[in-house]
């Protein structure tokens, strides 16, 4: 069974399209179906389930699909830490982010940069949902995600810093001159949110819940910059993580409020998968994020 063969079958399943995958392998269709068939031929079963286009693989297909994602990144953990003995640590390193921690990861990743500056850094926006998932299929090296709000798997992990809210709300509003604001007061205000497929959305729609309310979304999105567009108006109000105010500050015009009773925390952090041995890039990425002081930058920014 050779690798490239299982590259192959990966990127099919990452493109579901027999001729996008080819193109991602820059191989011709002609060879990426004669290695499927190669792969079939050793399983001893079909491995697709074959119509005029691609429809899915078979149980026998989904089953050397996990073992290829595995093996295919146990080779180029080899290969890291082979190099690595060699030439210094390089290579990529893919990291996912939920996107309320998107503002404040170069925290993480500069002195990642710093300490090696031979890796590429592939930083993309994911749900928690979906950091989980790409980690499980060898997509993702690392994620920062929350890790006390919903079930995490498989994965170590390690908190860079206690999440909690503020209301961002105009300056001449309904909280002029008040120093914070309780759940309930916020509920009573338009505001612009995360989609409630966002893990922080699920997070203050909780805590409205405790409070005995519903937030008044009039305007939802999956975009973080949309929120901040809509916040440098001066007409909407939005709840944010603190460190938010890391990147921007307060608005021109906008209050931030700490939202009390309750006074609630969620821990963010650095997940990656529970497996032995690890690649030299995560390795590096823990040991970098034990050092980093996140939370700490934070306080000093006054964001906390």
């Amino acid at each position: 069974m050779q690798l490239r063969h299982l590259e192959y079958f990966i990127a099919l399943a990452a493109e579901r399209h027999f001729r996008r995958a080819a193109a991602a392998c820059n191989i011709t269709q002609s060879t990426l179906s004669a290695a499927i068939r190669q792969l079939e031929e050793e399983i001893g079963a079909p491995l697709i389930e074959r119509d005029s286009r691609f429809k899915g693989f078979t149980n026998e297909g989904q089953t050397l699909l996990a073992w290829a994602r595995r093996i295919v990144a146990d080779r180029d953990s080899l290969d890291q830490e082979i190099t690595a003995m060699r030439q210094g640590l390089s290579g990529r390193l893919r990291l996912g982010v939920i996107p309320t921690a998107l503002p404040t990861i170069a925290l993480l990743t500069t002195p990642f940069h710093k300490a090696y500056p031979n890796v590429t850094l592939q930083v993309v926006s994911r749900t928690s949902n979906e950091i989980q998932r790409a980690l499980d299929e060898f997509q993702l090296d690392a994620g920062v995600t929350y890790l006390d709000n919903e079930p995490l798997h498989s994965v170590r992990v390690q908190e860079l810093y206690a999440e909690h809210y503020i209301l961002l709300t105009p300056v001449d509003g309904p909280f002029a001159g008040k120093k914070s604001v309780t759940w309930r007061d916020a509920a009573e205000t338009p505001l612009c949110l995360l989609t409630q497929d966002m893990q922080n959305r699920r997070i203050i729609d909780g805590l409205f819940h405790a409070a005995g309310k519903s937030s008044r979304a009039l305007v939802e999105t999956n975009s973080v910059m949309t929120l901040c567009s809509h916040i440098r108006t001066g007409v909407w109000s939005s709840v944010f993580p603190h460190n938010f105010l890391w990147v921007f500050g307060t608005p021109a015009g906008m209050l931030a409020l700490p939202i009390v009773k309750p006074a609630k925390t969620h821990s963010v952090g650095l997940v990656v998968r529970d497996q032995d041995p690890t690649s030299p890039l995560v390795r590096a990425l823990e040991a970098v994020a034990r050092k980093a002081g996140i939370a700490k930058q934070l306080a000093r920014a006054g964001s906390a």
